[in-house]
């Protein structure tokens, strides 16, 4: 069975612990989370001892976030190898466990080719759960300067095609320090543009069902001490006929050949009211998030969560009235539509910004060429 228990802090405050992390107690090795479904009244950790452990987080969406995804892979890898259990099945499940994020297998394949290499090389299975582990902390490192990077493009970007400064930016679910190693994507990016001045506010979408953008990127704007705005997702349209929108910015969890995104659902909605209102729509994404196996975007799977979670909400210290654990707000028996993702077409995106560069317009040669090496910004 799978170990995992939770650590509780007494305070409320705000922590800089980081989203993931390694340990090695006298008991053997654990990964340590931040479990993001208690954020932001609580921060829990969760202490995970094995693969499966780590699996059921991440399909809790304890642990999320493409990036973070893709570290979890690997260090869910490096687990399992570490404890002596089958790494080959770890691999499966880790990869299996949500089928939309491409960073997730990315991850788990860049561990489990370290650990198949150190044993073809004459390693023992010591010699090859490390060189499982060196591969996660290498992509540990890895994503943190690709996050920086990404925010540096980014702000340049934005200060191209705003030249006013004053930059007043709307975001979807979370993309911060919790789906990162180092600050995140697009929120990194409105994090530059706060720290140079150059943030008038960021617009915070509530994100439904499970209100990321509420628990999540709300909690770390405040503790950034960013000024920015909550709203529900269906009041976006009033803030763009209002002229209150200068630049969205939301991040992906896959890319496709062509340049189409997903990413947490309602980002499409916000594309086409972006394109109406003439407002740039910019995607900030690592390179990893770019699949070229992936031709289009009618070839990524969309990953279809509970109907619960759109039935019910969840609310600690509440009496349980749903199926699902939580509140119910529909009558019993509603069938209810929740993918977690949508996809948007490249011809309604204005950039896709990456550690590597900058691709805008967004095409499948621009794309193919940003991924093959480092370049710089790209704007035709």
């Amino acid at each position: 069975m799978a170990d995992q228990y939770a650590q509780t802090r007494e305070d409320q405050r705000p922590t800089e612990k980081p989203a993931i992390r390694w340990e090695e107690p006298p008991e053997g090795p654990v990964l340590v989370l931040l479990d993001q479904t208690r954020l932001p009244t609580e921060e829990v950790e969760l202490v995970c001892t094995d693969a499966s452990a780590l699996v059921e987080a991440i399909r809790s969406l304890a642990v999320r976030g493409a990036p973070l995804l893709g570290l979890a892979g690997a260090y869910g890898v490096a687990l399992a190898a570490a404890r002596g259990f089958d790494v080959d099945e770890a691999a499966g499940a880790l990869a299996g466990a949500r089928p939309t994020a491409v960073n997730l297998s990315v991850g788990v394949r860049r561990a489990r080719s370290a650990y198949r290499t150190a044993l073809t090389e004459g390693g023992d299975a010591q010699q090859a759960a490390a060189a499982a582990l060196a591969a996660a902390r290498a992509l540990h490192r890895e994503d943190a300067e690709a996050s920086a990077r990404m925010a540096a493009h980014g702000l340049a970007l934005l200060d191209e095609l705003l030249p006013a400064g004053g930059h007043r930016i709307l975001t979807h679910c979370n993309t911060g320090s919790l789906v990162s190693g180092g600050e995140g994507t697009a929120f990194a990016v409105a994090l530059a543009a706060h720290r140079a001045g150059r943030l008038r506010r960021l617009w915070v979408d509530e994100t439904r069902p499970l209100l990321q953008g509420a628990r999540l990127t709300a909690y770390e704007a405040a503790r950034s001490g960013m000024a920015y705005t909550l709203l529900t997702d269906n009041a976006a349209g009033s803030l763009f006929a209002a002229g209150e929108v200068d630049a969205v910015l939301i991040g992906a969890d896959r890319i496709a050949a062509d340049g189409s995104v997903a990413n947490k659902v309602g980002s499409y909605p916000l594309a086409v009211l972006a394109r109406y209102h003439h407002v740039p729509f910019i995607v900030v994404a690592p390179v990893t998030t770019v699949d070229p196996d992936t031709p289009d975007g009618a070839s990524i799977e969309v990953e279809q969560r509970p109907g619960f979670e759109v039935t019910e909400v969840a609310a600690p210290q509440m009496p349980v009235t749903g199926a699902g654990g939580g509140i119910a707000v529909a009558p019993l028996g509603t069938q209810a539509y929740n993918p977690a993702f949508d996809v948007t077409p490249p011809e309604l995106i204005t950039a896709i910004v990456t550690e590597e560069g900058t691709v805008s317009p967004v095409t499948a040669e621009a794309l193919a060429e940003l991924s093959a090496g480092p370049r710089g910004v790209a704007i035709g």
